[in-house]
């Protein structure tokens, strides 16, 4: 009866896995999705307790207190800001259990006596192999996003054949782990082999392609965990792993085509290595043109269409209600407000969308890069919040520029475009922005949820 128990626990959250993940694909089905979820672990978790295996619960208990205690705080408390490097060191303990549990096994195995078969050890070996590399991937990639490292790629003469070298270097360990399980040493070096390889790996990959990693890594714990499934003989870590895995490596893919860049290129092409105009000229001699509260408001105020373009400098200064309130008073007066959703906007995917549903704006305000590219032509204004390298023409113009055919939001054919920013750095793909220096182009300096209150009082006022 037991046992019956677990395999219908397992399955209904097999099922609500599946169906929170296709919720996922849609915005206003999102929050039901992660609903479907949650549930979906709950019913995982209660099927695994029940396992006749657990001769004892105390460490399972202290195992789920300290999930509690790190958990909650990360769920509740971390900004919206900073929720792409809580996902990393999401992926971090994730693929850190990963890791332990393929350690255990092995070890336990071999102080038992018990030498692993070569069948079993395929898959410890792949679940600390994947695991040991998201860990030391993630570390890094958090770290980055957080900017306690540099954004910048970290390169040096001969990287790539180091990190090739370091690769051969712990398959070889897989290798021979498999063929002969007795080896410690080679179990274990293979492991810290891994760990520096996924380091390694990310060094020297700028910010603007961390999006991109991070949904790689993702893929590749969600890979681990799997490995990790056919190790213990869990169903349910083989299909969850499956689905993570599957999912993560299908969204980066996704993302690279959205910048116009291949995996090669995302992983060892040093993107953002220093700042410059995209054609790789200094930006000396350039002009911009600054606009004041004042007049900007007179000119959203009598605008017949206005296309708000949200950034990471909109997600910085928290100005997700703020760009609600505006876009309410504009249509108060007759005006259409829509919002253009750049795929890898942001430093996570769908980071947009999460703080625009946030401030409840509504869903079908929300439009994808292909849906509202063609509406710029007959827009009265583009309104970019904090977003740079998204609406670069360079990425159409100019040949010579890294973000050279990568798809943008067509900003720069709005009749006017006002640019709300704290001042003129770069964004994290590393180079100047051409439509800053545009002629149709207004530069609003300052933080963007105080610009946009004070747009909103004099909008009111005209």
């Amino acid at each position: 009866m037991r046992d019956l128990f677990i395999e219908a626990s397992y399955l209904i959250a097999s099922v609500l896995f599946i169906l929170g993940l296709r919720g996922l694909t849609r915005p206003d089905k999102a929050r039901r999705g992660m609903q479907m979820a949650a549930f979906g672990m709950l019913f995982a978790i209660v099927g695994t307790l029940l396992n006749h295996t657990i001769i004892d619960y105390r460490w399972i208990a202290g195992g789920l207190i300290l999930g509690v205690i790190i958990g909650y705080p990360m769920g509740m408390w971390v900004p919206m800001t900073a929720m792409p490097q809580r996902i990393a060191l999401s992926l971090t303990l994730s693929a850190l259990a990963a890791t332990l549990v393929g350690i255990a096994e092995y070890h336990t195995e071999i102080v038992d006596g018990t030498i692993p078969s070569h069948v079993r050890m395929v898959a410890i070996g792949f679940e600390v192999m994947l695991g040991s590399i998201t860990v030391g991937g993630t570390i890094v990639a958090a770290g980055k996003l957080q900017e306690w490292l540099t954004s910048k790629p970290v390169t040096y003469k001969g990287q790539n054949i180091v990190n090739g070298l370091i690769f051969l270097a712990l398959l070889s360990g897989l290798v021979y782990t498999i063929v002969d399980p007795s080896k410690e040493w080679a179990f274990f070096a293979m492991i810290g082999a891994s760990l520096v390889f996924g380091v390694l790996l990310v060094m020297p990959i700028g910010g603007a392609d961390m999006p991109v990693v991070v949904a790689l890594l993702n893929s590749y714990s969600g890979l681990a965990a799997c490995a990790m499934g056919f190790a213990i003989g869990n169903v349910i870590l083989i299909i969850s792993g499956s689905l993570d895995g599957a999912s993560g490596f299908i969204l980066s893919i996704l993302m690279s085509k959205a910048m116009n860049r291949s995996f090669t290129n995302v992983l060892f092409g040093a993107f953002g290595s220093e700042t410059a105009t995209a054609s790789g000229k200094s930006a000396a001699g350039l002009t911009v043109r600054s606009i004041g509260v004042e007049d900007a408001a007179i000119q959203l105020a009598y605008a017949q269409l206005v296309i708000v373009i949200p950034g990471y400098g909109m997600a910085v200064a928290q100005a997700q209600h703020a760009v609600r309130e505006l876009s309410e008073l504009v249509e108060k007066r007759g005006g259409e407000v829509k919002f253009a959703v750049h795929p890898v906007a942001g430093r996570m995917p769908g980071h947009m969308n999460v703080l625009l549903a946030e401030a409840n704006v509504p869903y079908d305000k929300l439009y994808d890069m292909d849906e509202i590219n063609t509406e710029f032509d007959r827009a009265d204004v583009a309104l970019v919040i904090g977003a740079n390298d998204v609406v670069n023409p360079a990425a159409r113009n100019d040949k010579a520029s890294p973000i050279y055919g990568m798809p943008i939001l067509n900003a720069d054919r709005a009749k006017t475009v006002i640019v709300l920013k704290r001042g003129m750095s770069a964004g994290f793909a590393g180079i100047e922005n051409e439509l800053f220096y545009d002629k149709r182009t207004a530069m609003l300096f300052g933080d963007a949820k105080s610009s946009l209150t004070g747009l909103i009082g004099e909008i009111k006022n005209v």
